[in-house]
């Protein structure tokens, strides 16, 4: 039962989250429940199906004379699975179940399992008990239930037979203690009528080890353990593994009219598809023939909720062999979906014909709608998080998480995985629809990093987007733009202190409503109306189909956080961190304090909520200060502003730790009660404090105002981009995503690499053997970053990845050699000559992409 059909339920969870959250925070020890571990697991030996391993050894056995099982037992997992380092084998008669604790462990070799004892079927004599045992005492072990990446026999969970013939005496029916660590939440944790579940006896020792927190562990480690796992281990295949890997021929019942609607779009990997039938209601099929051998562990469905009567609604799954079929699954589908759904699960056996059939869409609807199809099969072996990704060569982007063992590291993530699944089955509960002012549950803001592994979280990001999505505007604006008098303004900004000519005022004034009957701009229109304004430039031949709207973007950036720190500031909305010598946090911006044209601040936060919901950047170098106040996240003094100050931060620490000898030396009668802000202004920190001098008794509450002060210089500015980012994003969606994530959405990837670009560019009419694109990529392989940004804008109009590059010959023909690059920013279309070297490629393409601007003209860019 879902959260979502019980309140209880859900209240009980909601509360149960409040108190682990609190646990992470505090860097205490996490609930018992949420660490639950079974004492005892049985298991039983499960043939691998295909057949292909009766004669060798398997996953978890290897092989003995007379077709006897012999499995191997170690002293801990961490040994290589040979017969050489295994203590003993054990021998499992025929109908025996392996009685383990439900302690796993998972690394390169496979998953391994604790074994304790090993029991027979009821009813034992004597002699069979001593026959079974073989003379092996065996009090703890483990053995290896199933190999990484590999064939064989496994063993799968089963329940124990005395157990079961045991309840089956006392109850009459099959009355099961709750024995996963989700029932054991849900128990112990939910208000209930009458008398609560039984919980199954737990493996303290294993709970112990899951809620273990060492000495030095604070929230940030859980932050950058989440992090970690995220780059290295959580970005796991969207698509499941190949659907190809597992099923040899796909048929459907029906399919549409329109040729875009077949069956090939089940396992493109592309929401935007679909599959449609074309039939009887109620009469809709997807048969899979099954590659020999595969077992089923997931079988995904991706269905969207704006398909309206398309949606289907409910679903049942037959398996088995030709014509005989036997009901595995049913399920019913929420009607406010946008994602995925899982029809078919765990599966022990092969079945070579499954069957999806689609019992009844929503509100009657006649034909369905099917978006994706995904398989995990045990061919694949996904035995869960592998422990060896946690060794220390692996930790060095990570100095916090260094020094603690990798085996705390590994199950501290397994704890944090059961977190994250807990809050998966909540979330949609706890975020606000596009339509309700009533903000998220706060929690969520204090451990927002944690949302990176989510998997219901991207649903839910592109469910709201659709839902505050505005209609495609009636009309394009025209804009008339001079970059020439933009140009002149940026030389000598002095010269004209309203910024009048600046591109960005120049577009800022040009969207204005010309009549009260006029609407403005929303930005909220779908992802692919892709081209806000239509720009013509003064005295430069255009004819715009989007480059010349990037152009305007671009150029509007560079006003705004210029990437040079040696020219003057175009426009005041933005100033410089007092990093600009020297260190990482240099060439960043923050909102001015002194200016006060909110107006402008809320469209610049309207056009970052544009960018973050379509395809084009707004380039603004902000340091994450910035970001976490936008998106609702805490900020720290120490973690945070030394990319504003750092001279400033170290100063503060200095002073908390300094002896009354020390400070007096330094400070005698000249420090007060003031602090300059970003912007050079001097500002009081007490009444009168210009004149009031900080004795050494008061300097932590001087640090304190200090710090206060300069986190919150840029409140009012920040909170008009917050409101303009909201009138375009809804709020649930900022809540969602984290200030990185906001960050790389609005901004684009800073990073740009040769293989990336590689991955994004096409060719035509040249070969990637021709010498022509050996020099580009060799060109390419020299540039600095900034170097490819700029080429990158030559080429598309923007600066930042994503961008598709089209390239082509030169179109001056073969004769040409050693000519500047010419270049198409509305097709993002890169006209490439010959050269006669790789320099000579390199100097050309360096210089066009920082001296020429190259959109569809009239004229050539070259005639001045």
């Amino acid at each position: 039962m879902s959260p979502g059909e019980n309140p209880h339920l859900l209240l009980g969870r909601i509360r149960f989250l409040n108190r682990c959250i609190e646990c992470f925070r505090k860097g205490e020890p996490l609930p018992e429940s949420l660490c639950f571990v079974p004492k005892e697991v049985c298991y039983k030996i499960c043939k691998d199906s295909s057949g292909s391993s009766g004669s060798s050894s398997s996953a978890s056995t290897s092989g003995s004379a007379g077709g006897k099982t012999l499995i191997p037992v170690w002293d801990h997992p961490n040994q290589p699975p040979n017969r050489k380092t295994s203590k003993c084998t054990i021998e499992p008669k025929k109908g025996t179940c392996i009685r383990t604790s439900g302690e796993e462990y998972y690394n390169s070799h496979g998953l391994w399992v604790k074994i304790s004892k090993v029991v027979p079927p009821p009813p034992v004599t004597p002699e069979q008990l001593e026959e079974y045992r073989s003379g092996v005492e065996m009090d703890e072990g483990w053995i290896l239930a199933c190999k990484h990446a590999e064939g064989g026999d496994r063993l799968v969970p089963v329940e124990a037979p005395d157990t079961a013939s045991r309840q089956q005496q006392l109850f009459g029916y099959d009355h099961k203690p709750c024995n996963r660590w989700e029932q054991v939440v849900d128990t112990e944790n939910c208000l209930h009528l009458g008398s609560r579940a039984k919980v199954a006896e737990r493996d303290e020792a294993a709970v112990e080890k899951l809620r273990y927190v060492p000495l030095t562990w604070t929230f940030e480690c859980d932050e950058d353990l989440v992090h970690y796992f995220y780059d290295h281990v959580g970005k796991e295949d969207e698509n499941l593994g190949s659907v190809k890997q597992c099923v040899s021929n796909i048929d459907v019942s029906s399919c549409s009219e329109d040729p875009s609607g077949g069956a090939s779009c089940l396992t493109d990997g592309d929401s935007e598809t679909y599959w449609e039938s074309d039939g009887m209601q109620g009469q809709h099929w997807i048969r899979l023939h099954m590659k020999r051998g595969t077992v089923v562990n997931k079988l995904i469905l991706t269905v969207d909720s704006t398909d309206d009567t398309y949606m289907p609604k409910r679903v049942t799954v037959f398996g088995g062999e030709g014509d005989n079929l036997k009901k595995y699954g049913d399920v019913t589908i929420d009607e406010n979906l946008i994602g995925e759904v899982c029809v078919l699960e765990d599966m022990t056996i092969h079945l070579p014909i499954i069957e999806i059939r689609i019992e009844e869409c929503r509100d009657g609807g006649i034909d369905v709608r099917i978006r994706g199809l995904k398989i995990k099969s045990s061919c694949e072996r996904d035995l869960g998080l592998n422990a060896d990704v946690f060794q220390s060569p692996h930790l060095v982007r990570y100095p916090r998480l260094e020094g603690t063992r990798p085996e705390v590291l590994y199950r501290r993530a397994l704890v944090i995985l059961r977190f994250i699944s807990l809050l998966d089955s909540l979330l949609p509960h706890l975020v606000p629809a596009w339509d309700y002012s009533l903000g998220t549950f706060n929690q969520i803001k204090s451990i927002k990093q944690f949302l990176l592994l989510s998997k219901r979280r991207s649903a839910l990001i592109i469910q709201c987007l659709k839902d505050s999505e505005s209609s495609k505007p009636n009309f394009m604006p025209r804009l008339y733009i001079n970059r020439r008098l933009a140009m002149e303004h940026r030389d000598n900004p002095s010269l004209d202190p309203t910024c009048k000519n600046a591109v960005f005022t120049q577009v800022y004034e040009g969207l204005k409503p010309s009549d009260k009957y006029e609407k403005t701009l929303d930005y909220r229109w779908p992802a692919r109306h892709d081209q806000w304004w239509e720009c013509k430039f003064i005295a430069e031949g255009i004819i715009d189909q989007g480059g010349g709207f990037r152009d305007s973007l671009a150029d509007m950036s560079e006003e705004l956080c210029p990437s040079s720190a040696e020219c003057a500031m175009p426009l005041p909305f933005f100033t410089r961190t007092s990093n600009q010598v020297a260190g990482e946090a240099r060439d960043f911006y923050v909102p001015n304090p002194s200016c006060r044209e909110f107006h402008k601040f809320e469209w610049i936060g309207q056009l970052m909520g544009a960018a973050l919901r379509g395809k084009d950047f707004l380039v603004l170098a902000l340091p994450g200060l910035v970001w976490k106040q936008l998106t609702g996240e805490a900020v720290s003094w120490n973690e945070d502003f030394p990319a504003v100050d750092s001279v400033l931060v170290k100063l503060l620490e200095e002073m908390e730790h300094m002896d009354k000898e020390t400070f007096d030396f330094k400070f005698g009668q000249e420090l007060v009660y003031s602090t300059p802000l970003s912007d050079g202004r001097l500002v009081e920190l007490i009444p009168g404090g210009g004149s009031v001098v900080v004795r050494y008794e008061d300097r932590m509450e001087f640090v304190r105002l200090v710090q206060k002060s300069r986190l919150e210089e840029s409140r009012e500015q920040l909170a008009a981009i917050q409101a303009g980012l909201m009138k375009v994003v809804p709020q649930a969606v900022l809540d969602l995503l984290t200030w990185q994530e906001v960050e790389k959405k609005v901004c684009g990837d800073p990073e740009i690499t040769v293989e990336a670009l590689k991955r994004l560019t096409r060719f035509e009419d040249l070969e990637q053997t021709d010498i022509r694109v050996q020099y580009l990529w060799e060109a390419l392989t020299n540039f600095t970053n900034e170097d490819r940004s700029r080429f990158l804008r030559f080429v598309t109009g923007r600066s930042r990845l994503p961008a598709p590059i089209y390239i082509f010959p030169d179109k001056q023909g073969s004769e040409t050699t050693d000519a500047l690059p010419q270049s198409s920013t509305c097709s993002s279309t890169l006209y490439l000559p010959k050269y006669s070297s790789a320099k000579v490629c390199e100097e050309k393409l360096r210089y066009a992409a920082y001296n020429c601007v190259a959109i569809d003209t009239d004229m050539s860019p070259w005639e001045e």
